[in-house]
C-alpha cells in the first residue's frame, strides 16, 4: 500500500447493505400456565395478578391480597377450568401463537426473524427478545396480539419489553404496534369467520363480547378528560385513539358493516369482570346479564364474537362458548354459537404480515 496515496484511492468501496441485518418481529400474547395443574396455574396467576398494570393498587396492598388470599383460593378452581380447555396439543393460546409465528416467518422470508413470547409465564418475553438480540437484528417491531389497546394488556407488554431492553448495552431501534382495532385485515378475518357460521344457521341477533376492564382504567388514560364513558365512544378519533371502550365500539361497527348488520341487530358487551368485591365498576353492559335478557326480547338464536382475542383461549372457548351458552339456554334461548378466533386463518396471517411491513 502506498502511504502517500489519497484516502479516496485506498478506501474500499462501501456496500450500503453490508451493515443491514434482519428485522426482528416480536409477537406477544397474554400468557398461559405451563400445565393445568394447580401449582402451575397458581404460578401463572401470581405473576398475572400482581402486575401493577392489571391490579393498579399499591404493592403493599396488592401482594398480600392477591398472593396471600385471592390466588390460593382461585387457583384450584381455575385449574379445573384449564383442564377443560387443554387438548392433545396443550394450551390453545400457546400452540396457536407458535403456529402463527411459523406462518408469519414463512410469509416474511429471510430478511425477518420472528419470535414469540408470553407476557406471563412461558415462553417468556425475555427469552424471545434474547433470540432476537443474539441474531443481531437491525431493529425490532413488537406486536402485542391485543386488537384494542389497554394499559393492562398492551401497555404491560410495552413496559416489560422496555424494562428488559433497558438492561442491554446496545439497544436497537424498537417500534410498537399499539392497536389494530380497525385494521382491515383483522376485521376481514373475523368477518369471514362470522359469515361461515351465518351460512350454517339463521341468527336473530349478534353479540360482540369484549374482555372487561375497570372503568377507572379508561378514565385514567383519557386524553384531557375527553372520556365520559358514554356517547364519546360513538366516534373513533385522535382524542380517544387509545380508549379501550372506544376501540371496542369501533371494531364492532366495522364488523357489523362487514357482516351487513343494522344497529339494532347487534349488541356490544363486556365479559370476564371480577366480581365487585372492591365496589369498583367495570365496563358495561355486562355480557352475562345481557345474554340472560335476550330470550325475553325474542332473540332465540344468537351468534357470539369475542373480538378482543385473536387466539382461542379460556375466555373464548370456555367462557363465551360454554358458560354463556349454558346461561343463554337456561334463560330460554335456543341456539348460541361462538365464532372462533383468528388463530391461524390465512387472512389473519396475511394481516399480521401486512401490519409488520407497514411498520
Amino acid at each position: 500500500m502506498n502511504p502517500t496515496a489519497p484516502a479516496s484511492a485506498t478506501a474500499p468501496t462501501k456496500n450500503p447493505a453490508s451493515t443491514q441485518g434482519r428485522i426482528g418481529v416480536l409477537l406477544v400474547n397474554l400468557g398461559t400456565p405451563d400445565s393445568p395443574n394447580t401449582s402451575d396455574v397458581r404460578r401463572y396467576l401470581n405473576e398475572f395478578l400482581t402486575d401493577a398494570r392489571v391490579i393498579d393498587m399499591p404493592a403493599a396492598m396488592r401482594y398480600p391480597l392477591f398472593k396471600g388470599l385471592v390466588v390460593p383460593l382461585r387457583a384450584p378452581k381455575s385449574a379445573k377450568i384449564y383442564r377443560q380447555l387443554w387438548d392433545e396439543r396443550g394450551s390453545p393460546l400457546l400452540y396457536h401463537g407458535l403456529d402463527l409465528k411459523k406462518l408469519v416467518q414463512e410469509k416474511l422470508g429471510k430478511d425477518y426473524l420472528v419470535a414469540f413470547g408470553m407476557r406471563y409465564q412461558n415462553p417468556s418475553i425475555e427469552s424471545a427478545l434474547e433470540e432476537l438480540r443474539e441474531a443481531a437484528v437491525e431493529r425490532i417491531i413488537v406486536l402485542p396480539l391485543f386488537p384494542q389497546y389497554a394499559a393492562a394488556s398492551t401497555g404491560s407488554v410495552q413496559e416489560k419489553v422496555m424494562d428488559i431492553v433497558s438492561r442491554w448495552w446496545v439497544v436497537p431501534s424498537i417500534s410498537f404496534i399499539s392497536t389494530f382495532a380497525d385494521d382491515p385485515g383483522f376485521i376481514a378475518t373475523f368477518a369471514a369467520l362470522g359469515k361461515a357460521e351465518m351460512d350454517k344457521h339463521d341468527y336473530d341477533h349478534v353479540v360482540f363480547s369484549y374482555h372487561g376492564i375497570p372503568e377507572r382504567h379508561v378514565l385514567k388514560g383519557s386524553h384531557k378528560g375527553y372520556c365520559k364513558l358514554g356517547s364519546c365512544c360513538n366516534h373513533y378519533n385522535k382524542n380517544n385513539r387509545y380508549c379501550y371502550r372506544a376501540q371496542c365500539f369501533a371494531t364492532s361497527r366495522l364488523l357489523a358493516e362487514a357482516l351487513g348488520l343494522r344497529d339494532d341487530q347487534y349488541t356490544v358487551c363486556f365479559q370476564s369482570r371480577l366480581q365487585s368485591r372492591l365496589r369498583d365498576p367495570w365496563l358495561q353492559p355486562y355480557a352475562d346479564e345481557v345474554l340472560k335478557e335476550m330470550p325475553a326480547k325474542g332473540y332465540k338464536n344468537v351468534l357470539a364474537f369475542s373480538p378482543a382475542f385473536v387466539a382461542d383461549c379460556l375466555e373464548t372457548t370456555i367462557e363465551v362458548g360454554e358458560e354463556f351458552k349454558e346461561m343463554f339456554e337456561e334463560a330460554g334461548g335456543g341456539h348460541w354459537q361462538l365464532v372462533p378466533s383468528c388463530n391461524t386463518h390465512p387472512i389473519w396471517v396475511d394481516a399480521v404480515v401486512d401490519m409488520v411491513k407497514r411498520n
